[in-house]
């Protein structure tokens, strides 16, 4: 990976080919599907089982009416899950971030929320706001980036049998203010990779990025993240994860390691605690994420 992410940087390859590259895999993977395991569904360990998610998926069976769908939520973690949201229903991950010690600020403070939105059970619409941020620097008070990304499944998978997917994001607003240590992706292709192992559920992300200094130049970052969780009981949940970033402005990398819990309040609610520490000289040194995920109960209907 690290040969690739060479040639990407010497060679302007990123983003377009990239993008190129993502949307040719995007247009075969339907030809993939007839091939794929079909049926089970992988999901958080802590928040649904394959087969749960696999029945609401598929909607009522024999008349009678399912209950309220199951979240799947993407925070805290750096790693987003391959696996989608419900097909039809609005999600919300949304939660506040205080930072302290990072290349380009002492302290912060901003509130994010990534709004979800499954239109198939192969394709998925992303939204992702930072609607505050404070910092001890300039500018003390904005906003965080606006992006739009959307996320495909190529293969479903079930259990040990890994479920693939690519997304893209694409910054449409800078909100100006100071970036934590993986800086503010103009452009970003992902690999996504989720699988249960052994009673133990793992995302894993690899990231093909364009970063954009406060001078308007424009790099390739490369990132890969891994994070492992289990079940500690039907309301409590545990995470593990470690990532590293690229740092091609500061010729470093960023290294970090996060902890997180979580609790289950309802199907369509769950709760999260996180603290990650910085491992690198030039990674943000501490931060705190808590916020919650929910599941707008009420299927949307497109057609």
């Amino acid at each position: 990976m690290m040969e690739l992410h060479n040639v990407l940087i010497e060679n302007s390859l990123f983003p377009w080919r990239v993008i190129a590259l993502a949307a040719v895999v995007f247009a075969l993977s339907g030809l993939s599907k007839a091939g794929a395991q079909a049926g089970n569904y992988t999901q958080a360990p802590f928040v649904a089982s394959a087969a749960d998610l696999r029945d609401e998926k598929d909607g009522a069976t024999d008349g009678v009416q399912p209950e309220i769908p199951l979240a799947n939520p993407g925070r805290p973690t750096v790693s987003t899950p391959a696996t989608l949201t419900p097909v039809g229903y609005l999600q919300f991950e949304t939660g506040i971030l205080p930072a302290w010690h990072s290349p380009e600020f002492s302290s912060q403070f901003s509130i994010g929320n990534v709004t979800k939105f499954a239109v198939s059970s192969e394709l998925q619409l992303l939204v992702a706001v930072g609607p505050y941020v404070h910092s001890n620097t300039e500018p003390q008070n904005g906003s965080g980036d606006v992006s739009l990304g959307i996320q495909g499944e190529v293969r479903r998978g079930a259990g040990a049998a890994p479920t693939l997917a690519l997304s893209y994001w694409g910054r449409v607003h800078d909100g100006g203010t100071p970036d934590l240590d993986m800086g503010s992706a103009v452009n970003s292709a992902i690999v996504l990779v989720s699988a249960d192992v052994w009673g133990f559920h793992y995302d894993t992300n690899y990231l093909f990025s364009e970063v954009e200094s406060d001078e308007g130049i424009r790099r390739a970052q490369f990132g890969q993240t891994l994070s492992v969780s289990h079940s500690l009981g039907a309301k409590l949940g545990l995470s593990g994860e470690v990532w590293d970033f690229s740092q091609p402005f500061l010729r470093g990398r960023a290294i970090g390691n996060l902890w997180a819990v979580n609790y289950n309040a309802r199907r369509n609610l769950v709760f999260d605690l996180a603290f990650n520490r910085g491992l690198t000289s030039t990674s943000t040194q501490w931060e705190i994420l808590t916020g919650f995920t929910y599941l707008l109960p009420r299927r949307i209907h497109l057609r």
